[in-house]
């Protein structure tokens, strides 16, 4: 059996389709929340890292098992609400930057890139033709004057 070529084709590029669909609609991951390691390099701060007490200076157990509490509710509550607060504006201004991007990479850099290689491989020919015409008989010359001499090194004892 024979498909229609515009069947066929119409085949083939369906699954392109839906699959330029997920992209915007897939599934986040809700518990690895980094699964490219981008912010490995972020120092991660913990309660120990920032307040410690050496041997024989030691405060009231309670106060420290309060002070461990207080920064690391602090510190976890404060991330909370500030990204809560700024990180939708945030996300919508890196959007924006990254689609300005995007577009002046695609419609800009890459059309002026090639613009400048196809005009500097017009130059390159013509500084090789330059160089062709001006340098090659001088060298050559030169070579032809020097190519009579030669030399023999020994090394005595």
């Amino acid at each position: 059996m024979r498909i229609p070529l515009a069947a066929a084709q119409q085949q083939q590029t369906l699954p392109t389709r839906s699959a330029h669909r997920d992209v915007h609609t897939k599934e986040i991951d809700l518990v690895n929340r980094d699964p490219k390691h981008l912010n490995d390099h972020v120092v991660k701060v913990d309660f120990e890292d920032v307040i410690a007490e050496p041997t024989g200076t030691y405060s009231f157990d309670g106060v420290w098992k309060a002070s461990f509490t207080t920064f690391t509710v602090t510190k976890y509550w404060c991330y909370r609400l500030l990204t809560a607060l700024v990180g939708i504006p945030l996300a919508l201004v890196w959007g924006i930057i990254f689609a300005i991007l995007s577009f002046l990479h695609i419609w800009a850099v890459v059309p002026c890139v090639k613009c400048y290689l196809i005009d500097i491989q017009c130059a390159s020919r013509v500084y090789s033709i330059c160089i062709h015409t001006y340098c090659d008989p001088f060298f050559e010359a030169i070579g032809k004057c020097f190519s009579g001499i030669h030399m023999h090194l020994t090394k005595e004892v």
